[in-house]
């Protein structure tokens, strides 16, 4: 009888019905966590792609210009251009701002199941490298803002 008592100790409220309840809640958060990882992926690359085609446009344009093989035309292709890496930059700072939020927000639920003793750990979620690099994408877009507003489209020349 002692090695039952034992046994039940080891499990959260001494039953095994919550320990399995606790441990598909601590694999329902990762999964979760995983989801918003997913999502903050298909953010960074739909950016990624407006940024690089909004530069694409503006410099191939630009290039174009520069060596002759087109007149100088109006501030169009540079408009769209910008226009296209501002919409990732900010669709980027969008996605970065919902991951953080509902981040914090999954920590709150986790401590609070936590707190009343129905999970083993308290585990607080850091940064991923897919949070790094939609950091790392933001300012590689703000550079190339700069970028374009620094070198409008050729006018007749230099």
């Amino acid at each position: 009888m002692s090695d039952k008592s034992v046994e039940d100790s080891q499990f959260i409220a001494g039953s095994p019905s919550v320990e399995l309840s606790s441990n598909r809640t601590s694999l329902s958060f990762e999964r979760t966590r995983m989801s918003a990882d997913r999502t903050l992926m298909s953010i960074v690359r739909t950016s990624l792609s407006l940024i690089s085609f909004g530069f694409t446009i503006f410099e191939a344009f630009r290039q174009l210009q520069k060596s002759g093989a087109m007149p100088s035309i109006s501030s169009g292709p540079r408009n769209l251009g910008m226009a296209l890496v501002s919409l990732g930059v900010l669709l980027l700072i969008m996605g970065i701002v919902s991951h953080m939020h509902f981040g914090r927000g999954l920590n709150s639920r986790r401590e609070r199941l936590y707190g009343a003793h129905l999970l083993h750990s308290d585990i607080h979620y850091s940064a991923t490298p897919t949070f790094v690099i939609a950091f790392l994408l933001l300012a590689v877009g703000v550079v190339a803002i700069a970028f374009m507003a620094a070198r409008p489209l050729i006018a007749g020349g230099a």
